[in-house]
C-alpha cells in the first residue's frame, strides 16, 4: 500500500499536462501512485496519460466514458485510491519539489492526523511566483496537532481542496465525495476541516497555482453556472443538520458563505451583467432561510457590503461599491 495517492483530474490541458505529471513523479521519499483521470478530453491528454502510465508503473490512468465535470473525476479516482494519505492536484498546477517527503514527515511526527494543511503559491505567465497571503496563518503558534477549536482561522484560509492531504480512512468515515457544479471543493473541506480530529499545517509552499490568462480557470469565466454556489452551501448547511455537535460552527460558516457569496458577486468575469440582480433576489431569499440565530455581521465597510448582499440590497450595494472605489481613488 502506497503512502499517498495523488489524484490528477485531466480535462483540456494538454499544453501544462507534462509539467504537472512530472512535479508528481519526480517527488522524492515515501512511495506514492498518481491516479489521473481523464475526464473524456477532447485534446491529446488522453494519449500523453497512456504515455505515462507506459514509462512509470506508479501511474494509473482512468479514461472516464463521458465528461462527467472537476468534482465527480475526483470521485472516479477516490474509488480506486489505496494510499494511507489522499492528495488532489489540478492538471494546469504543480507540486513543488520535495513536498511529498515533507508531508511525510510532517504526518509521521503528528501521529498521523486526520488532516495537514500546506500553503501555496500563484505562478503567473511572465515568471512571478507570489505565495498566498495566507502565510500568516502558518506563521501564527500553534500546537502541532490540533482540531479547529484550536485554529478557528483555518476556515478564513481559501477553501481549496488540493492544499491538503487527507487521511484516507477519515475521508471513508465522513463519507467525504464532490458534488457537481461549480465550487465543488466547498462541500468537502468545510465538512473535513470541521470534523476532523487532529489537523496539522506544514509552513511550506506545496502548489504553484498556474494563473492562466488565456480564460482557462472557469471560476473567472462568465457564466450563469457560478449560481451553483448557492447549492453548493445548502450542502454544507445539510452536513451541519446531520452534526448537532458541530452547531457552534454554523454562524461562522454562515459568514464565510456571506464572504465568498460576496467575492463571486464582485469579481469581474462572474456572474454575468444581466443576472446580477437575479444573484441579489437568490442570496436574499438563501441568507433568509440559512442565517443562524446567533450570528453577527463583521464591522466596517466589508459587514456593510455582506449584510446588503445578504439582504438582496443591490442598488445600495452598487452605491458602497463605488464609494469605496472613490474613495481608494482619493487616496491615491
Amino acid at each position: 500500500m502506497p503512502r499517498f495517492s495523488v489524484i490528477v483530474p485531466v480535462y483540456r490541458v494538454e499544453e501544462y499536462l507534462p509539467e504537472c505529471l512530472a512535479s508528481v513523479l519526480g517527488q522524492d521519499g515515501p512511495d506514492f501512485e498518481l491516479i489521473a483521470v481523464d475526464d473524456r478530453s477532447p485534446d491529446g491528454c488522453g494519449a500523453l496519460l497512456d504515455e505515462a502510465a507506459g514509462r512509470d508503473p506508479r501511474v494509473r490512468v482512468l479514461h472516464l466514458p463521458e465528461n462527467v465535470g472537476l468534482g465527480r473525476a475526483r470521485n472516479a479516482g477516490l474509488e480506486v485510491a489505496t494510499g494511507d494519505y489522499v492528495l488532489f492536484l489540478d492538471s494546469d498546477d504543480t507540486l513543488t519539489p520535495g513536498l511529498l517527503k515533507a508531508v511525510d514527515d510532517r504526518l509521521t511526527a503528528g501521529g498521523d492526523p486526520d488532516v495537514l494543511v500546506y500553503d501555496y503559491a500563484r505562478t503567473y505567465a511572465d515568471g512571478r511566483v507570489v505565495r498566498a497571503a495566507s502565510a500568516k496563518v502558518f506563521d501564527a503558534p500553534s500546537r502541532e496537532v490540533f482540531d479547529l477549536a484550536d485554529r478557528p482561522d483555518l476556515l478564513e484560509l481559501l477553501q481549496v481542496v488540493w492544499n491538503k492531504a487527507y487521511r484516507r480512512d477519515f475521508v471513508t468515515a465522513q463519507g467525504l465525495t464532490f458534488p457537481a457544479g461549480y465550487y465543488e471543493d466547498t462541500p468537502w473541506t468545510y465538512p473535513a476541516l470541521l470534523s476532523a480530529r487532529s489537523i496539522t499545517l506544514l509552513d511550506r509552499v506545496g502548489v504553484h497555482y498556474r494563473q492562466r490568462q488565456e480564460g482557462g480557470n472557469i471560476l473567472a469565466t462568465a457564466s450563469r453556472k457560478h449560481f451553483d454556489v448557492f447549492g453548493q452551501y445548502d450542502l454544507v448547511f445539510a452536513f451541519l443538520d446531520g452534526r448537532p455537535d458541530l452547531e457552534r460552527w454554523r454562524p461562522v460558516v454562515y459568514g464565510r458563505m456571506l464572504h465568498h457569496l460576496n467575492t463571486v458577486v464582485s469579481r469581474p468575469g462572474r456572474v454575468p451583467p444581466g443576472d446580477r440582480r437575479e444573484f441579489f433576489r437568490r442570496a436574499a431569499g438563501h441568507c433568509a432561510r440559512l442565517r443562524p440565530a446567533g450570528y453577527r455581521p463583521p464591522g466596517g465597510m466589508a459587514g456593510l457590503r455582506t449584510e446588503l448582499l445578504g439582504h438582496g440590497r443591490y442598488t445600495a450595494y452598487q452605491a458602497v461599491r463605488a464609494l469605496a472605489r472613490a474613495r481608494r481613488m482619493v487616496r491615491r
